[in-house]
Parts: structure tokens; sequence; C-alpha cells
């Protein structure tokens, strides 16, 4: 009887824990898509939340930016992104840190210039508080 008893706290503890972890999966999917739509958007009140102030926003063609700069580029066009589809999504949860990696697709019109992205994206979240905040990103050509 105390085995079963034993078990049977063990099992419900296991599955509030992945419920626990799924719960911050969730809230991590609904960061990534806030993010993604204030990029087609060029919604800067949401990009001034979500976007840490230390960001480091790397690009397929090996520039970076910060969180100014990437702002400044999606206000003024130089960045210009129409639609966005984001694919083959993981999202993996270490305490207060979240990794998500994706496949994205993209129709630009960068500077006026229309065009298409296919990139490997890799985004580094962090937890403050009860928001998740993109600290990191990392693009590659696909």
């Amino acid at each position: 009887m105390k085995t079963l008893l034993m078990l049977s706290t063990i099992l419900l503890g296991t599955v509030g824990l992945s419920q626990a972890q799924s719960d911050e999966d969730a809230k991590v999917a609904a960061a990534v898509e806030t993010f993604r739509k204030a990029v087609v958007d060029a919604d800067k009140a949401t990009l001034e939340k979500i976007l840490d102030e230390d960001l480091s926003y790397g690009h397929s063609g090996g520039s970076l930016e910060g969180k100014a700069h990437l702002i400044e580029t999606l206000m003024n066009g130089d960045s210009d992104f129409k639609t966005m589809d984001l694919t083959e999504q993981t999202i993996k949860v270490f305490g207060k840190t979240a990794i998500v990696r994706h496949k994205l697709y993209a129709e630009t019109n960068n500077r006026g210039v229309a065009g298409t992205v296919k990139l490997g994206i890799l985004l580094v979240f962090q937890k403050t508080k009860n928001d998740w905040k993109l600290i990191a990103r990392q693009a590659v050509k696909i």
C-alpha cells in the first residue's frame, strides 16, 4: 500500500511538472508570435516591450544590431516584412531562459525592393518578472 501511495505521489508530481513546463512553452510560443506580428506590422510599441535593452540581433549576412537600430530599420522601411511564416518551431525552456528554433519564410520590401527570404532562426528569450523578452536572435540562410 505504501508503495502504491508513493508511486501515485511521484506520478502526480511528474504530471504537474510537465504541465508547468508546457505552460511556459505556450507563453514562449505566444512571445514568438507577438514578436513576429510586431515585425510584420512595424509595431514600435510592442517591439519596445518585447525586446530586451541589450538585444543582440544577428542577420544571416553577418551584421549585428541592437534594439534601437532594429526598431529604427523596421520603422523607416530599410527592413520591411510584408509576410512572415514560421515552420518547424521547437521550444526548450531552461528555467528563465528559452531557446526557440524555427524556419522563417517571408516576403520583404526592403527600401522599396521586393524580395523573399528563407532563414533558419535561433531566438533566445529570458523571463523577466512575468514576461518573456527577446535577448538574442541569429539567422542563417537556408
